[in-house]
């Protein structure tokens, strides 16, 4: 990394790069500034202080000037921040940002001010390497090993490093805060039991948990409802620590969990599956043949419950960029699907949609007690993965706790059976049974005969 001198002006950098910061930010910074001369701008009581540690995050921003430059420059720890992770994301919406998975661009005017600030400070040169920690995928998109690849390099990055900020449940899915006075184990514990009563499981039941993360959901659905349970990763390190936990709880003798892809599993019929946090791994190009495989998997009258995160816009426009920071940086070859999307695939492929339910608050809340305890292990965070992998993380965290909250991205937990031949659901005619918690008693179906008609 070259140090070049202060500039060919003798100036400050801040006031270099303060008309580029002001056209960017406006004329009244809601930020302050600070360079690596020491030299700053902006009010000095801000809520975040943005850092340029080095040069080499202007030159990152000249060849992109765009997110990716940013978070290159701050995942190799060019540009840093300090004080609120949230304020910082206010430059987003400064910038004109309006949605989730759009590319941000400076746009031509500001990269010319850009490239004026980087003259006069004499720190043009080539493009630099992007950090190790961007990953570009090789292969098929959605063939199973480039899925396995894709999944390792989210989850297998260190069981005790998810600990720090999932908490005890080591659930990394949106939480029910079904009470003011929840903590956040306490909230994943009533997610896990809305599931639960939703899927109407009772003692004897066969459940498939696809996606089965650190095996909280087998756990639970077989110490409460008396369950037979195989949850499915193809992330090695959560299958041996879920194994070691459903060994710890003691029950071995009921639950399986398996190094495998859900295209393999062929064991059925379950009585019912759950796939929390999963599809956002599938894509829409997969999305049917995904339904498709789970409803051969389920007995006439069972039940599928797909909790995921779903995109606001309509399907026309494009998901998750993999150019962008989330595409790039935390979730290669993810995708958002639109809830009405996810609904006509599972119906198209035999399934009946029976009850819809957004959660979008509560995951907002869920992140945020993420960050929050992310920053207060943030020593230990750093020295288990690392300091950019620690920075890509609290950076995805806070910025998806926002996108939430402003209704950018929402979460949704879509219930769906496989109606017999003839049309029956045993599903129950209200949803007082839901609303109750009276889910582990079997409920009274509604039945309805209608004329036999041909298999789906």
């Amino acid at each position: 990394m070259a140090t070049p001198a202060l500039s060919t002006e003798d100036r400050p950098v801040a006031a270099v790069m303060e008309p580029l910061v002001r056209r960017l930010l406006g004329g009244s910074l809601p930020l302050a500034l600070r360079c690596w001369d020491g030299s700053t701008i902006g009010p000095s009581d801000a809520p975040a202080t943005i850092v340029l540690r080095s040069p080499d995050a202007l030159r990152r921003l000249l060849y992109a000037p765009n997110e990716i430059g940013l978070v290159r420059a701050y995942v190799a720890g060019e540009l840093d921040l300090e004080g609120d992770v949230f304020a910082l994301l206010q430059v987003r919406d400064l910038l004109g940002r309006h949605d989730e998975h759009v590319d941000l661009d400076f746009g031509l005017r500001s990269t010319l001010e850009l490239f004026r600030a980087a003259r006069r400070l004499d720190v043009l040169g080539p493009p630099l390497a992007p950090p190790p920690e961007e990953v570009r995928l090789g292969g098929r998109r959605h063939s199973r090993a480039r899925d396995a690849r894709a999944v390792s390099h989210h989850y297998d990055v260190g069981n005790a490093f998810y600990r720090l900020f999932l908490g005890k449940s080591l659930t990394y899915s949106c939480a029910y805060w079904d009470s003011p006075d929840a903590n956040l184990d306490d909230a994943q514990r009533a997610k896990y039991e809305l599931i639960c009563r939703k899927l109407g499981l009772r003692p004897g039941m066969r459940l498939l948990d696809v996606g089965c993360g650190w095996g909280g959901m087998v756990i639970h659905a077989a110490e409460h409802h008396g369950v037979s349970a195989v949850g499915v990763t193809v992330s090695r390190e959560q299958q041996r620590l879920a194994t070691d936990r459903v060994e710890a709880a003691g029950l071995s003798h009921r639950v399986e969990i398996r190094d495998q892809d859900y295209r393999q599993v062929a064991d059925g019929p379950y009585d019912a599956i759950s796939s929390i946090g999963m599809f956002e791994h599938v894509g829409m190009e997969q999305a049917r043949e995904y339904f498709g495989d789970l409803r051969s998997l389920l007995r006439p009258e069972g039940r599928l419950l797909n909790h995921a995160i779903t995109r606001t816009e309509p399907a026309s426009k494009p998901s998750i960029d993999r150019k962008s920071f989330v595409g790039r940086y935390v979730f290669p070859d993810s995708a958002l699907i639109e809830v009405g999307s996810a609904i006509s695939a599972m119906q198209e492929t035999g399934f009946e949609v029976r009850d819809v339910e957004s959660l979008r608050e509560h995951y907002a809340r869920t992140l945020r007690a993420w960050v929050d305890n992310l920053e207060a292990h943030w020593d230990e965070a750093q020295r288990l993965v690392g300091s950019p992998r620690a920075r890509i993380w609290r950076l995805y965290l806070a910025g998806s706790a926002v996108g939430f909250e402003q209704n950018r991205i929402s979460v949704h937990q879509v219930l769906a059976v496989r109606p017999t031949t003839t049309g029956e659901s045993a599903m129950p005619a209200t949803r007082t049974w839901l609303a109750s918690g009276a889910a582990a008693r079997p409920a009274t179906p509604l039945v309805i005969r209608t004329p036999v008609h041909a298999e789906r």
